[in-house]
Parts: C-alpha cells; structure tokens; sequence
C-alpha cells in the first residue's frame, strides 16, 4: 500500500506564517474559495489521498483494540468468574484510563497536523514530547484508581466475588496504562503526516505476539487471568518500541523528530489548554455507552438486559473503529490542508470524507440487517438472547450509520481545534438529550435495553445536527487564518 502524497508547498523552509497573516497570501486560497468549485480530477485525487490514509487506520485501530477482546477471549475459557472479572476490569480500565489518554493523545491531531502542514516540522517532535510528559504524568494518579478498582467497584454496588477479580486483573494492567500514553503519542505523530504504513505493520506483528503470548502465559505457565493481563503489558510495549525505532531510525522523520529537547518543557500550561477539552469531548460521548450497559443491570431480567446490551455494545465497538479510521483520516487532511493555508482544499476534504462515511454507513446498516438472526448465536446457545439480539440490530444498524457521520464531523472539528465547543455539544447531547431520553423510555414507557439504546441513537443524532451546522457554516478562511496563527504562536514558545 503506498502512502497518500504529502502535502506540498515550498522546498525545506517553513511557511513564513507571520509574513502570510498580515498580506493575507494564502496560495492564492483564501477570499476565492466561495466562489471555485472543484474538478473532477481534483475530487479523484482527494479520494484515494483519504482512502490510502483511512485504510491503514482503519486496521490499525481493530488491530489495537482486538487487545483487549483477544484477552477476554482468552480468560472467558478458564470459567465463569474469571471472564466476568476481566470483563468488568475491561470496562473500568476503558473508562477510567483508556479513554482518557485517546482524549488527550488527539490534541496532536489539531497541532501537530497543522504544524506539518506548515512545514514546521521540528514542531512535530517538540509537540509529541510535550504530550508523552503530560500523558505520562497523568498516567500516575490514573494508575492509583487502577489500583483501588476493587473497593471502588464494591462500593458502586458491584459483586464482590467479581470486583476482586476486576481489581486484581487491573493491578496488573498498570504498565498497559503507560504504554498506551506512549502509543497515542506515537500514533498521531506518524498520522499527521500520513506515515500510516509502519502503524499497520507494528499493529500486526503485535497482535499476532499477544495471540501466542497469551496462550503461553495463560495455558502453559497457568497464570491464569493475570497472565492476559500481562500479555497485554508486553503487547503494548513491544508496539511502542517498534513504532520508536521507526522514528528514532527511519530516514521518514529525520525532519520531525531530532531528538529528545528541553523545547518540550514550555507551554505544557498551553498544551492542556486544549488536551482538557480534547478528553472531555470524547469521554463524554464513550461513557455514555457504558453508563447504557450499567442501567440495563436496573431493568427487570436484568441478566438478559445486561447480556444483550453488552453484546450490542461490543458490536458497536468494533464496527465503530471503521469510523475511528475515518475521523482520523479526514483530521489529519483538514489539520494538514489548514496549516499549509489551503481552506478549499480542506473543505474539498471534508465533503468527499462525507460521501464516504455515507456509503460506508449505508454498507454496514445493511449487513447488519441482513445478520440480524445469525449474530447472537455467536454470543450464546440461548434462544431468549439470540431473539433479542435479532431486536436490537436495525436499531445498531442505525446507531452505526449515524457514528460513522459524527466521526467524520468531529475528526474536521478536531483538524480545525474545535474541542471546547464540542466538548459543550456532546455533554448537550449525551446528558442532557441520551442519557434522560433513555432512563425515560427504558423505564417510564418500559421499552427496556431496545429504549436504551432509542436513547443513545437520540443523542447521536443531536450530535450530528449540531455538528453539521457548525461545519456548514464554517468560513474555511478564518479557520486556515486562525490555524496559520496557532502554528505561529505555539513556534514562538
């Protein structure tokens, strides 16, 4: 597969932003673009750049989150207790620690892609340091709930048998938490500047090392459930050295990253600026999935409720990373596109990334239709939950339609730095429009898990219209201008 062609503008120099700001030379771009359309060839070539980038990132995020399923598969053949302990671990782990460094790692999506497209190059490395510290540096109080999940679990009501299972799986899941601070890093800083290939490779070879590492640990050594623990642990670290050797050596990011620096000490205070409401806006839209699950447990028949909406959550999970790779993509076009003063071209990014998500919704909606009375077997012997699960398809089938649009529309907000506002769009959204219009459905009009879900599909959808109205009528202009600025400030640091 070969990698999307670069951005281009001058030879080795970067843009002379400051120069370009006051003149308000911008390739000729800016102040024209309401009024030029795009050409066919132009089009054309912006869907094999999306594709050639989307692809790889696609397989990287499956390959990256089949960790964690892969383990779980692992563990759930020693027994009842020990599947639901790393079950449960899994989800505490996603919440509380995972979701939180993807939130915070995709503040490089908007800095370090407008800085490439820029041509600010060394920018890059000093931004990706300046992350792994903060990343890292959160990674120690995280760690100590990590630690403490058992008594925190005991007191949110949860089975003790259970929880003790959890916490002992997550105590040993501690160095995964580092790892992937380093590996978010790492990941945006090869994204931004469509190195996706190397991401593809390293994710494989792990994979396939955590497949054997946890038969060995687990089977042949009968670690048991720590043993998947600790297989994650090596995983995740094996990644990260593969993908710093790549970076460290490769002839690729010898403009990037010269090496570690003391510029990656200032502005941190500017950094979490916009790492905060990075996290905020992704966390708030993942733990309103698993607050779904957690109702469920309230509903009456609480074992199949839990059962069919677990099975309905993982789902989603894995089709969602398709729309993860989507964002990704178009983040990375539009941050690049900004930097390097384009706005048309940014804007062209967007509306192909569009038409894609589109039909890659409309693919899926559609097999998941078509699967509806086949999936659940997969899950369970039960007739009750294979039924159910046939229930809940078309409505995951338009839960995934929708997800898909929304990652592209957030990827382009994350390209432009709009975090804060869509921080304030998803917590809207989700707790104000998701989570009640689900407790209503689900136990005022007895809809049970299906009302849940209603619910969820309810938020997305406020998500999606408020997100299309803001990109709809964005002045690409003023975004490239303000981008342009942000490049140039965070250089003078």
């Amino acid at each position: 597969m070969h990698e999307p062609e670069r951005i281009e503008t001058t030879d080795e120099e970067p843009i002379d932003l400051r120069s370009r700001l006051l003149t308000g030379d911008h390739d000729g771009d800016v102040g024209q673009g309401s009024r030029r359309g795009s050409s066919l060839p132009e089009v054309v070539e912006e869907v094999s750049r999306l594709a050639s980038l989307a692809v790889p990132l696609i397989a990287v995020n499956m390959l990256q989150y089949s960790l964690q399923v892969i383990s779980v598969m692992f563990v759930g053949r020693l027994g009842e207790l020990p599947l639901s302990g790393a079950s449960m671990a899994t989800s505490f782990g996603s919440v509380t620690g995972f979701s939180v460094m993807i939130g915070m790692g995709s503040t490089l999506e908007t800095i370090c892609g407008q800085a490439y497209g820029a041509k600010h190059y060394h920018m890059l490395g000093v931004h990706t340091q300046r992350a792994m510290l903060v990343l890292f540096s959160v990674g120690v109080p995280l760690s100590v709930v990590w630690f403490y999940t058992t008594p925190i679990l005991i007191a949110l009501g949860q089975d003790p048998e259970i929880s003790a299972e959890a916490g002992n799986y997550n105590q040993w899941m501690i160095p995964s938490l580092f790892a992937c601070a380093l590996l978010q890093c790492l990941n945006r800083f090869l994204q931004t500047q469509s190195i996706v290939c190397p991401m593809l490779i390293s994710s494989s070879i792990t994979m396939v090392l955590h497949v054997f590492t946890c038969w060995v640990l687990i089977y042949k050594l009968g670690l048991g459930s720590i043993g998947a623990a600790l297989a994650a642990d090596i995983s995740n670290s094996v990644n990260v050295v593969l993908l710093g050797f790549y970076v460290r050596f490769s002839p690729t990011c010898m403009k990037t990253w010269s090496g570690f620096t003391r510029e990656a000490l200032h502005d941190i205070q500017g950094f979490i600026k916009l790492a905060v409401p990075s996290t905020v806006m992704l966390c708030l839209e993942y733990w309103s999935f698993e607050m779904v699950v957690l109702l469920s447990g309230l509903l009456p028949n609480p074992k199949l409720e839990t059962s069919v909406l677990s099975i309905s959550l993982n789902t989603c999970w894995m089709v969602y990373m398709i729309s993860v790779g989507l964002g990704g993509a178009i983040s990375t076009r539009v941050a690049n596109e900004l930097g390097a003063g384009r706005p048309q071209a940014a804007r062209l990014a967007l509306k192909v990334m569009i038409i894609i998500a589109l039909s890659e919704g409309t693919i899926v909606a559609i097999i998941t239709i078509l699967i509806r009375h086949v999936w659940g077997k997969l899950y369970s012997n039960e007739d009750e939950v294979i039924t159910y699960v046939a229930r809940m398809m078309p409505l995951l089938a338009l839960s995934d339609f929708l997800d898909g649009f929304q990652c592209v529309l957030s990827g382009s907000a994350r390209g432009c730095g709009w975090q804060n506002l869509c921080a304030l769009i998803n917590l809207g959204a989700y707790y104000v429009i998701a989570i009640p219009m689900a407790v209503l459905l689900a136990f005022a009009c007895h809809v049970g898990g299906m009302g849940l879900w209603i619910g969820i599909i309810c938020g997305v959808s406020v998500q999606n219209i408020a997100l299309l109205t803001i990109n709809g009528c964005t002045n690409w202009e003023k975004e490239t201008r303000k981008a342009m600025a942000r490049v140039q400030d965070t250089s003078l640091q």
